[in-house]
């Protein structure tokens, strides 16, 4: 008897075991770096969803804004800290795809970080001006190509992802139109509502093209607006093809543990399945496009490669 009981104990240890390793993380209160200002998508989305997640986990999360030079101030301090697998990073398209082949980073996407999931997409659309002769992506595009240079479009900076969509589609679509940079998203959507420039393509347009003062062409998307159902998306007009998405993600520093890098990943994907998250997403102007960190790391790579050939066909230098 004595040793059937033991031999049941030693069972039923080694099966515990493997939870008891699980459970081993995380040990102490999560923290996340937001590179980017309270109060913007990446912050707003990090913050709904990270607060589920390390709820789920059995802890709390210590947000911390480091922001400053498009994300490389907080992105660098990460890299730089002890690894201690409870740091993670709030990462953008911008700051792993398209910095990079601008300037010098402080990091190396491909090396210093590990994807552990991306979280949400901002919505945004191509908008036009109401005197543009055009109700549709192709007659727009054959509007410009009957125009060349007659058409501006504007966008929340030089190099940001709001100039590249525009871009994009003049290197897919053969047209030319003229570029003009603005201090943020705001203030190119009310020189489009004043008729300074004809185009934009941004999340900031959506509340005009609901009142009726924009005209939505496109939506930057894979999936058409809930609220816009009739406007297509810009894959589905056969340009954009390429993706170049403005979405949010979580990166972890290289040498955090895989077991720490899998049991965040599940958090997040469970949180993000919760009704009330989701609709905390869509209220805060984005949609919930969860990936796995293999398919994160394959989307950063497939969009570094994408804007880096928009950048170079295009001569797009920063001053």
């Amino acid at each position: 008897m004595r040793r059937r009981a033991f031999t049941a104990s030693a069972f039923a240890t080694a099966l515990a075991s493997p939870a008891i390793a699980q459970a081993s993380w995380p040990a102490k209160p999560l923290r996340l770096v937001i590179p980017y200002p309270p109060g913007g998508p990446s912050d707003v989305s990090s913050r709904i969803v990270m607060e589920r997640a390390a709820q789920l986990l059995g802890q709390s999360v210590l947000f911390d804004n480091k922001a400053g030079a498009s994300g490389m101030i907080g992105a660098e301090f990460v890299k730089n800290q002890p690894v201690d697998h409870h740091t993670f990073l709030t990462t953008t398209t911008a700051m792993v795809c398209i910095t990079r082949h601008l300037q010098p980073i402080p990091f190396d996407p491909d090396r210093d970080i590990i994807p552990v999931s991306r979280m949400s997409t901002s919505w945004g659309a191509f908008a036009v001006h109401p005197s543009v002769p055009a109700n549709t992506v192709a007659e727009f595009v054959a509007y410009a190509k009957a125009n060349p240079g007659k058409l501006n479009y504007g966008s929340a900076g030089l190099a940001t992802i709001t100039h590249l969509f525009g871009e994009m589609l003049c290197l897919e679509a053969g047209i030319k139109m003229t570029h003009v940079p603005y201090r943020g998203s705001a203030p190119a959507t009310n020189a489009l509502l004043a008729g300074e420039i004809q185009a934009q393509f941004d999340q900031t347009t959506l509340p005009h093209i609901k009142t009726g003062k924009l005209r939505a062409l496109a939506m930057l998307a894979e999936v058409r607006h809930p609220d816009f159902p009739d406007v297509p998306t810009l894959r589905e007009t056969g340009y954009g093809k390429e993706g170049g998405d403005s979405w949010f993600g979580i990166l972890a520093p290289a040498g955090t543990s895989p077991e720490a890098i899998a049991r965040l990943d599940k958090a997040i994907a469970e949180a993000l399945r919760a009704p009330d998250i989701m609709a905390k997403v869509h209220n805060g102007g984005m949609r919930v496009t969860y990936l796995n960190p293999v398919d994160f790391r394959k989307q950063i790579g497939a969009e570094s490669a994408m804007f880096g050939t928009i950048i170079k066909k295009g001569d797009i230098k920063l001053p």
